[in-house]
């Protein structure tokens, strides 16, 4: 059979989803995050809404749903009907590390998702209360060498950064779960916990007001909203943690539908006035197309499975 007689049989198959990609969208958008409001993934989210609103021509409504360790939420979308009306948050814990660190997880990343693209990466921040007798990273390692020190975490990899700092430093240190970052760091506040890792933009006006030490970033490099923070990597070479952060919607989406969404996706993290706001925040967007940021997927899905079995982090 040519490929011309193969062409015209396929086309009528192909013109209710063109048609459909056509008139998409018609009604709002419903972009599930699978983690509490306040958290990194809601901040960077919530500001993205607005320039992708105008691109899509259709108000973009915010759904958080937390629950383990963002399998609700995530599965959700999942398992939601493929009209592009309902878009899930991918980020390094729901998209990599539920893969390994959460046994018979419900959805598969790969193939049950249809990626829509990047969105951003940014890094974490070391903090230690106020009170902390730790001034830098190498006197906070010593300290850890004393006596036990505790570290609290909002998500798996915040916790994936503490486990690797404490492996690479040889030191011990017990691990504390919380719901979410900004609960992590408001015991670290209160002195009820040692040391937290988390984002840049919920740690940093707790810093200047004096609330918190900052003590390192997880870039590999230092940071340039943060200069005078060093990177983990000075005291400990090769150790680096990004939190990055794409979108996907349910895998049998029809494929105009998601070269729609990629384009308006891209149109809006190319918004002047949407990088200035989030790089305040140190949010680097970055678009891509699904394929880029699908093979990136299965790229994170390896690397962090191996970063949380070296932490030496067990699966439940």
């Amino acid at each position: 059979m040519t490929i011309a007689r193969r062409t015209l049989l396929a086309a009528p198959a192909l013109l209710p989803a063109l048609a459909r990609a056509q008139s998409w969208p018609d009604r709002p958008i419903r972009m599930v995050i699978a983690f509490p409001a306040g958290t990194v993934t809601d901040t960077l989210m919530r500001h993205l809404a607005e320039p992708l609103s105008r691109e899509l021509g259709q108000p973009v409504i915010i759904d958080n749903r937390p629950g383990g360790s963002g399998v609700v939420g995530t599965e959700s979308v999942a398992r939601a009907a493929p009209d592009g009306f309902t878009w899930c948050v991918l980020s390094v814990t729901n998209g990599a590390l539920n893969t390994y660190l959460v046994p018979r997880l419900s959805y598969d990343p790969l193939k049950d998702f249809a990626p829509i693209g990047y969105v951003a990466d940014t890094a974490y921040i070391l903090a230690v209360p106020a009170s902390s007798p730790a001034r830098d990273l190498r006197g906070f390692i010593d300290l850890a060498k004393r006596q036990p020190l505790t570290y609290s975490y909002g998500n798996a990899s915040a916790r994936i950064a503490s486990a690797m700092l404490a492996r690479m430093a040889g030191v011990e240190m017990t691990a504390v779960p919380y719901r979410g970052g900004p609960e992590a760091l408001t015991d670290v506040i209160a002195g009820r916990i040692d040391s937290t890792f988390t984002d840049f933009a919920a740690v940093m006006p707790q810093v200047r007001e004096g609330k918190v030490r900052a003590l390192a970033v997880t870039s590999p490099q230092s940071f340039s909203l943060a200069p005078e923070i060093p990177p983990v990597a000075s005291l400990l070479p090769g150790y680096a943690v990004s939190a990055w952060f794409g979108m996907g919607l349910p895998a049998a989406t029809p494929a105009p539908i998601v070269a729609r969404a990629n384009a308006a996706m891209n149109a809006a993290l190319a918004d002047p006035g949407f990088i200035e706001k989030v790089g305040r925040l140190g949010y680097v967007p970055r678009g891509t197309t699904p394929a880029e940021f699908h093979a990136f997927l299965r790229q994170q899905i390896e690397e962090m499975t191996a970063r949380a079995k070296e932490a030496g982090l067990e699966p439940g």
